[in-house]
């Protein structure tokens, strides 16, 4: 069992954490092409207490690699980019648009991820392996989800129309690689 506190074991404990968050990414994926939408909340949550624990496991029993840094954003790719652009996609867009509209939601979907993924790619580029920064540069992929889930919330309770989100995720796509600078927690 030594292999789960070696930093150059693939599938030591950290990043068996973070394939957890990435198996709850999957299954919420699966569920929101379900319609599933409540239990794909409650799996894409899951994904965001794994990517918590994965970091605090990494830091504590001193497990980061440069494969736990690719991993980790592999993992936040799918759990903080893919999975609530799909969700709100998929249960805003596509039952309440046509046409032009649902045409403008799938651009503003495509370019959410994009910059999702810019913002990871450059994470990586500058991230030194155990490495913790004061401050991020533009708006993390965790919190830009978050955003999405509340802007989700917002509409479901009536208080964001159908349109404004389309809006606002444009904003906060623009935001990940923005220079706001956020402070790590």
């Amino acid at each position: 069992m030594k292999f789960l506190y070696s930093s150059r074991s693939h599938f030591n404990l950290a990043n068996l954490v973070t394939f957890s968050n990435i198996a709850a990414g999957l299954i919420a994926t699966y569920l929101i092409s379900q319609n599933i939408f409540l239990w794909a909340a409650v799996f894409a949550w899951m994904g965001g207490a794994f990517d918590i624990m994965d970091g605090k496991i990494a830091r504590k029993h001193n497990l980061s690699s440069e494969f736990g840094i690719q991993l980790d954003s592999f993992a936040d790719f799918l759990s903080f980019v893919l999975v609530p652009v799909f969700f709100i996609f998929q249960a805003i867009y596509l039952t309440n648009y046509s046409g032009f509209w649902l045409f403008s939601a799938g651009i503003a979907s495509i370019y959410y991820v994009i910059s999702g993924l810019r913002r990871l790619i450059q994470f990586n580029i500058n991230a030194d392996a155990g490495e913790v920064q004061k401050f991020f540069t533009g708006v993390p992929t965790p919190l830009g989800a978050i955003l999405l889930w509340v802007f989700y919330l917002g509409n479901l309770a009536g208080i964001l129309p159908n349109f404004s989100i389309i809006i606002l995720m444009i904003i906060t796509a623009w935001s990940l690689n923005s220079t706001i600078k956020v402070p790590h927690p």
